[in-house]
């Protein structure tokens, strides 16, 4: 559909009433002049980026205060890109003025390089980051829920969108796979996970 078809009054009002997909069809046309308006504003192509996504957001959140001029969001989009520039500024300043009144700090050794190599050199670590990395994403994914946040199993259903009971066959089917490809004994972290 060319912008000539597109139908802005009616996307609004679908994305008025919850309709993610006309929300994203006003995404895709006037994203480029928010971001456009951002930059001219910002200079830095990252920052435009980061308020053309909070302008966005807030006009989703908002969406029963946007109003359309003469059948089109984009003079809201634009002011509340000016606003969110602003805050973008006024935080930038905060910022700075407050790193500015923090002491300098003390020269210190960098210890990350001894710990990296600590680390990438346990056998043991290395094997289990390596079949885990095997693993299919699922299991990565109830491995990673399950035993290495703890989470409940309850909490991994409703993440995964799946029973307690399929999180729990699932868990333990990953952690057979886990340790058959590990060829050694896990380390106790893979011996745990919440109930």
């Amino acid at each position: 559909m060319s912008r000539a078809e597109f139908d802005e009054v009616e996307a609004w009002s679908k994305a008025r009433d919850g309709d993610g997909a006309a929300f994203a069809s006003l995404f895709d046309v006037h994203r480029d002049r928010v971001f456009g308006q951002a930059l001219r504003l910002l200079r830095h192509s990252h920052d435009a980026e980061d308020v053309t996504a909070i302008v966005f957001l807030e006009a989703w959140r908002r969406r029963d205060a946007v109003r359309l001029v003469n059948g089109s969001i984009i003079p809201w989009l634009l002011v509340t890109t000016n606003y969110t520039v602003r805050n973008h500024d006024r935080s930038i300043r905060r910022y700075r003025l407050a790193l500015a009144r923090l002491p300098r700090p003390t020269e210190q050794d960098d210890h990350a390089p001894d710990i990296d190599a600590s680390i990438d050199n346990d056998a043991d670590n290395k094997r289990v980051r390596d079949a885990f990395a095997r693993l299919t994403p699922r299991d990565q994914d109830v491995i990673t829920l399950c035993v290495l946040e703890e989470l409940p199993l309850s909490e991994a259903a409703e993440v995964l969108g799946v029973p307690v009971g399929t999180v729990k066959s699932r868990l333990s089917r990953a952690r057979q796979r886990l340790a058959d490809l590990t060829t050694t004994t896990l380390p106790n972290i893979l011996e745990g996970g919440a109930e």
